[in-house]
């Protein structure tokens, strides 16, 4: 009899693409996806630890998990509960312990061996599998060979980089995710290739650090004697090589580190036509002491000068950013420059967070310098109205424009709209007479401007998706 499963998502692009690959896995062994827990009989919950209330999130859910596996074997039916992603690497005893009814926790390099622990787990019982750099090898690191179920057709995450070799004091990433390691160059270009063959004309290029791409691979082959190599392949050497790929239209890549955006990687995004002119640029702090506090590696003052280097070479750029208020030992004056360095650089749009200290991180261990609540919700609320205000002027210039987007989908509140997104990353809702397969580009007057989309109607059908309707689970390069 056919299996059914459901995976679950929590946190960021990366554990987006490891759910893709994890229900790949799991339709390749005879099971079939559904989008109710009731239908299923495996759940997989793809967890982060970013976030504060992560763990909240987790252990609530697995609250309600069990009387639905026990209500299965009531009814003569294998459930089975599998906790993967940073969380299960993070906590894995506390896991086991919470939750004694888990079948699998599975660390964070442990993707490709999803279908072996569930059965494992099977006829052995519960499994915990957690990833020891000391035995990560290039198939788990890089499972470019793994079947994929990718939530859209026409575009794709193609995984560049894994781990961390930063010191951020607010950040978990580096104990979850491991060193930082580059895949091979020829490896990421030849994905990015079958990707097109397939009809995909859009991809994002996915890395904890994108633009220090390359660092480790120069120094390995330097170890191993061969003085050839250069410095190391830089990340805009990435992005010229995946942007001459036949058929790919748009390439995006998430998410950069201020302190390593260098002048070859801006004019990659400046002189390939196929890279979109939208730049994600964590700012966190506008502070140089709160900078040095958390070990960004940068100073207000070279963040700005990188970003006005970065407007001058590509015309239209969008930029968004990150900010984190209330970080240990932020007083009025660090926030103020903040507030100043957020008002100068104008952004499109921001992702604002009030510091939550994460449990084996540096700054958690700042609690006698914890900015009181209070002080950091007003905090929050007073730069959020300059982030908005911003946002707001930034939209507002693109009134009357023609913009190209692909299509993305009906528009969930009036099914006669649409929904797209354009090189800058910028949703549009817009009129048009006929509704559009997903994946057409289009060309769209904005009529119309708010904080978070833009407004308009359609002008004109440019090319077709080539995609397929229904994208079967496939292994790239295969």
């Amino acid at each position: 009899m056919t299996r059914n499963y459901v995976v679950r998502t929590f946190g960021c692009q990366m554990n987006a693409h490891d759910s893709e690959r994890i229900s790949g896995l799991l339709e390749q062994d005879g099971m079939q996806r559904v989008e109710s827990e009731d239908d299923a009989d495996v759940i997989v919950l793809n967890t982060c630890c970013i976030r504060e209330n992560a763990d909240e999130k987790l252990y609530g859910t697995l609250g309600w998990l069990k009387p639905w596996k026990e209500a299965g074997i009531a009814q003569g039916r294998e459930r089975q509960i599998m906790v993967a992603g940073c969380l299960a690497q993070k906590d894995k005893e506390l896991v086991r312990s919470k939750a004694p009814y888990v079948d699998v926790v599975m660390g964070t390099h442990n993707v490709h061996r999803a279908v072996e622990l569930l059965d494992i787990a099977a006829t052995r019982g519960a499994v915990t599998e957690i990833f020891d750099e000391a035995v990560i090898d290039d198939h788990a690191l890089f499972p470019s060979a793994l079947p994929v179920r990718r939530e859209k057709s026409y575009n794709a995450w193609v995984t560049i980089q894994i781990g961390c070799d930063n010191t951020c004091t607010y950040c978990i990433v580096p104990s979850v995710r491991g060193k930082e390691i580059s895949r091979p160059f020829a490896d990421i270009v030849a994905e990015v290739q079958s990707l097109a063959q397939s009809g995909v004309t859009e991809v994002s290029l996915l890395g904890q650090n994108v633009n220090s791409y390359g660092r480790d691979l120069s120094l390995t082959a330097r170890k191993d004697g061969d003085t050839s190599v250069k410095v190391r392949p830089q990340f805009g050497e990435l992005l010229r090589a995946v942007g001459a790929v036949d058929g790919i239209r748009r390439v995006r890549y998430v998410s950069p580190h201020p302190k390593d955006m260098n002048l070859e990687t801006l004019q990659a995004m400046a002189q390939v036509d196929a890279v979109c002119e939208h730049l994600h640029y964590p700012l966190q702090s506008g502070s140089d002491r709160v900078l040095s506090l958390m070990h960004r590696g940068y100073t207000a003052e070279k963040y700005l000068t990188r970003l006005a280097e970065a407007r001058a070479l590509i015309p239209d750029l969008a930029v968004t950013t990150d900010i984190i208020v209330g970080f240990p030992g932020e007083t009025e004056e660090d926030f103020q420059q903040t507030m100043d360095v957020a008002a100068q650089a104008m952004f499109d749009s921001a992702y604002l967070f009030i510091f939550s200290p994460r449990e084996g991180t540096a700054a958690a261990t700042m609690q006698e310098q914890f900015v009181d609540a209070e002080v950091a919700g007003d905090r929050y609320n007073r730069i959020k109205v300059v982030l908005d205000r911003t946002a707001l002027i930034k939209h507002q210039e693109r009134i009357g424009r023609i913009e190209e987007v692909i299509v993305e989908g009906v528009n969930k509140r009036d099914e006669n709209k649409m929904t797209g997104r354009t090189r800058q990353n910028k949703l549009v809702h817009f009129a048009t007479p006929e509704l559009l397969r997903v994946g057409t580009y289009a060309s769209v007057r904005i009529e119309d401007a708010a904080r978070f989309h833009l407004s308009g109607t359609l002008v004109d059908v440019g090319a077709a998706p080539t995609h397929k309707v229904h994208l079967s689970v496939q292994a790239v390069g295969q």
